[in-house]
């Protein structure tokens, strides 16, 4: 097959994740990345995506092995080859699909680290409220708490979209599905404090249905929020690795001790598949382990006689 006649069906497989996928841009580039190892790989070997074969896409993932990348990064590279070849064998490029068959190499359980509800609050209380900053930062934290929203929807989160008498906001997600998540009383309070420090900047043209902006009146951006977080969780003494992320995490696995079902719970996070959801479980799991290891009689290292 011509180089030219390769280029043309990553051209039309980029054009179905955005047309028919409804992927972002950043998804879509993150497919292609990952595409594109495939395709030096390819080219390296005399191969091409129509005749591959199950025993080259496993020595593929052999390589990839080879040149150090991690387990984690190896299962996002397959994921997104196997996209591919859905896409070949939908598109009639051909009969099968070989990576039916290929599989992921173990990563291991890995559960996301959570704050409890007091390290929020340390978190947010350890803000400096004098500085211009302070009240926007309180709120990020509280709607990221309050909401699970990713970093990203709380970036493009927009004033049209609060419905903040209903306590309601609507969040645009992946694939722009977009869905409503109630937002707690803790959370308006905080952002009608921030609204009053906004109404007094100068905004961006543009910029001016953002519901968070930086000091120059612009639309704030991922990489601002989470430094701030990082910042911030040294000034309150949490000394674990954090990031927006895991106040999304705090706010699931606080919805599961509360008793919440796993499918509002998934229907909150705007996952499209349950199975993404069901990690929460697991930490659940995890923290009833630590309870009783830390309570029961049988397990108590130190109790009194």
């Amino acid at each position: 097959m011509s180089k030219k006649t390769t280029e043309n069906i990553i051209k039309r497989y980029k054009r179905y994740l955005k047309l028919e996928r409804n992927f972002s841009s950043n998804t879509i580039d993150a497919y292609m990345y990952d595409v594109e190892k495939l395709l030096i790989y390819c080219d390296d070997k005399g191969l091409d995506i129509i005749t591959m074969t199950l025993d080259d896409l496993q020595q593929f993932a052999a390589q990839l092995h080879d040149i150090g990348i991690g387990a984690i990064s190896q299962c996002r590279v397959l994921s997104g080859v196997r996209s591919l070849f859905r896409f070949l064998q939908l598109d009639a490029y051909r009969d099968d699909d070989p990576t039916e068959l290929l599989e992921s190499p173990k990563t291991g359980e890995h559960l996301p680290e959570v704050l409890s509800t007091e390290e929020v609050d340390r978190l947010e209380d350890s803000i400096d409220l004098t500085k211009w900053e302070g009240q926007r930062n309180r709120a990020i934290i509280e709607v990221l708490f309050s909401c699970g929203l990713r970093v990203s929807e709380l970036v493009s989160l927009t004033l049209s979209n609060l419905y903040l008498d209903e306590q309601y906001v609507r969040v645009t997600g992946k694939g722009s599905k977009e869905r409503l998540v109630p937002i707690s009383d803790k959370a308006i309070k905080e952002l009608e404090y921030w609204f009053v420090d906004r109404s007094h900047m100068k905004i961006k043209p543009g910029s001016e249905d953002f519901v968070f902006l930086n000091r120059r009146g612009g639309q704030l951006t991922r990489t601002m929020i989470l430094i701030m977080i990082k910042r911030q969780a040294l000034e309150a003494g949490i000394l674990r690795t954090i990031s927006p992320h895991t106040l999304r995490h705090s706010f699931a696995t606080a919805l599961l001790k509360g008793g919440a079902d796993l499918r509002v719970i998934q229907a909150l996070l705007g996952h499209e598949n349950i199975s993404t959801t069901e990690i929460y479980t697991h930490l659940d799991d995890t923290t009833i382990r630590k309870e009783v290891m830390a309570h029961h009689p049988r397990n108590m290292r130190n109790f009194n006689k």
